[in-house]
């Protein structure tokens, strides 16, 4: 019981007292905040959504372009592979009903062409062991690819998947504070983020796909057949705004975003904002080759399947980086940049639900969670105070010091503070001294029997601590599987209730033992009062 070396007791001491000083940042006023070094100030407790107020949106997907998006992807890459060695020679390539088909010009290659096929498709199935295309050949030299019910299905879960983690690579750039984004059933995606309180310039940034393409313009096309929509075989038009009109574009892309490796805003040598990109090796090795063998001729720089810009390739260009200007505005070339870094969203998002928290409802939670933890904390010490005695006192500084330890852990983990979170803070505060009930009692029944003081504090810490630890191990599983399963409310309910737990137990079992082996150790009393 009094075995404390010195070392021990400054480890402890040490412990407590930092943690307790990155507490008070959370709980000082923004001005006297300001007056602290900012990297004291900047340990704060992030507050969510329902304390600061800020903006909610929920992003619904159009899971019907997946389909048209896959095909197309398809079709690029058969284009791609029929041309690698050993070559197969083959028609225009149809995507006509969402389905994939061409005409192998000499039957003796149809089997090289199957070969190829099935390589791209993973030999008809995917990773899950399901076919995700089935080829057939009709009329001996004609492929046709349909994809199925169950790789579409997947490439949807895939795409959600991406889109979730594309949103949020999108509003981490923008530096806002632990925002909240989950998907919601099979195509939607919810997106809180605490503090901002104009949804607007996040809408546009998460409604850009940023699907970014560089492809030739098609200089073959008729200025006629454009304007009536029609294109020549291997192309398609585009809106091209700057015109006011369409471009035809070849369909095949040269360079994609998936080459990309940084996108800035800059400006020109008139001062106009731009969009500065970089290419990986790969991307930049394409992007020389292309300007190299079609110098002197315009290719279109695509955004979401509109033209941005359609320059000429003057010189071949080999920094591997480009501009892409376009009659931007500083905000606009700036949302474009952060859009094309984060990546493009492999489906389109459309608000169908936005709202504004207030700030004044947060405050008045905080009134009220602030309120309610100091009238729960004066309640707990009041009676474990006249049912304990000094023991009573020692629990007291435990819980205050686990209040404290709980703030300070929640700043350093950058963790997030929502209204469940404080009702789980003041569950916290009146179960943090079960640990203490359980070790005075036992404590009690040990001198009942005629043990010494000494013997009877001994038995109390040992065999209430095996009591303690099962307790805690079923309340900390509980935890766990909320904030594993759970979203929003509820892991902010479980982060409080896990950190509340461990704190609980070092401040309710190893602090008060100190405090109370320090005080045998000076006073050596023949009884105690309990």
């Amino acid at each position: 019981m009094l075995d404390f070396p010195r070392w021990k007791r400054i480890a402890i001491w040490a412990s407590v007292i930092l943690l307790s000083l990155f507490a008070v940042p959370s709980l000082l006023p923004e001005a006297m905040r300001a007056k602290l070094p900012n990297w004291y100030a900047s340990q704060t407790i992030n507050l969510g959504l329902d304390l600061a107020g800020g903006s909610y949106i929920l992003l619904e997907a159009q899971t019907q372009d997946v389909a048209a998006t896959r095909v197309e992807a398809m079709r690029e890459m058969i284009a791609t592979e029929m041309r690698r060695n050993p070559r197969v020679a083959v028609g225009d390539i149809s995507t006509r009903g969402g389905q994939i088909s061409f005409m192998v010009r000499d039957a003796a290659q149809v089997d090289a062409a199957r070969e190829k096929l099935l390589s791209l498709t993973g030999g008809g199935a995917g990773m899950t062991g399901q076919r995700e295309w089935d080829i057939e050949v009709r009329d001996t030299t004609r492929f046709v690819l349909t994809p199925t019910q169950a790789g579409l299905k997947l490439a949807v879960e895939n795409a959600m998947k991406d889109a979730t983690e594309v949103v949020r690579r999108r509003i981490d750039e923008l530096g806002t504070r632990e925002p909240t984004i989950i998907q919601q059933g099979s195509n939607r995606i919810v997106v809180q983020v605490p503090g901002l309180s104009d949804p607007k310039a996040l809408k546009e940034l998460l409604g850009k796909t940023a699907r970014l393409e560089f492809k030739l313009v098609d200089l073959t096309a008729d200025p006629a057949a454009v304007a009536r929509g029609q294109a020549p075989a291997g192309s398609q038009i585009l809106p091209y705004p700057a015109q006011g009109g369409g471009i035809a574009v070849k369909r095949t892309t040269i360079i994609s975003g998936d080459q990309l490796a940084d996108a800035r805003q800059t400006y020109d040598q008139n001062s106009q904002p731009n969009v500065t990109i970089n290419f990986n090796a790969e991307g930049g090795r394409r992007f020389a080759k292309v300007t190299q063998e079609n110098t002197g001729k315009p290719f279109a720089i695509i955004v979401d399947n509109s033209v941005i810009s359609a320059p000429n390739i003057n010189e071949p260009i080999l920094g591997g980086s480009a501009t892409i200007s376009g009659g931007f505005t500083v905000d606009s070339a700036n949302q474009l940049s952060i859009a094309l870094r984060s990546g493009k969203l492999p489906v389109d998002l459309t608000v169908v639900q936005e709202s504004t928290v207030s700030p004044e409802l947060g405050a008045d939670s905080i009134k009220a969670g602030v309120t309610a933890a100091i009238i729960a904390t004066i309640a707990v010490i009041a009676f474990m105070v006249m049912t304990y005695g000094r023991f009573g006192i020692y629990s007291t500084i435990a819980v205050v010091l686990n209040i404290l330890m709980i703030l300070a852990v929640m700043a350093f983990l950058k963790a997030t503070l929502t209204l469940p979170g404080i009702a789980g803070f003041v569950l916290t505060i009146g179960t943090a001294v079960d640990a203490n009930v359980l070790i005075n009692e036992r404590i009690r029944e040990e001198r009942r029997r005629g043990r010494s003081v000494l013997q009877s504090l001994e038995l109390g810490y040992k065999e209430a601590s095996r009591t303690i630890f099962e307790a805690n191990v079923t309340h900390a599983i509980a935890g766990l599987i909320m904030l594993i399963l759970g979203s929003g409310p509820i892991r902010g309910f479980a982060v409080v209730l896990l950190l509340g737990i461990a704190s609980s137990v070092f401040t309710a079992v190893t602090f008060t033992r100190m405090l109370v082996a320090g005080w045998m150790r000076r006073h050596r009393p023949t009884d105690i009062t309990i």
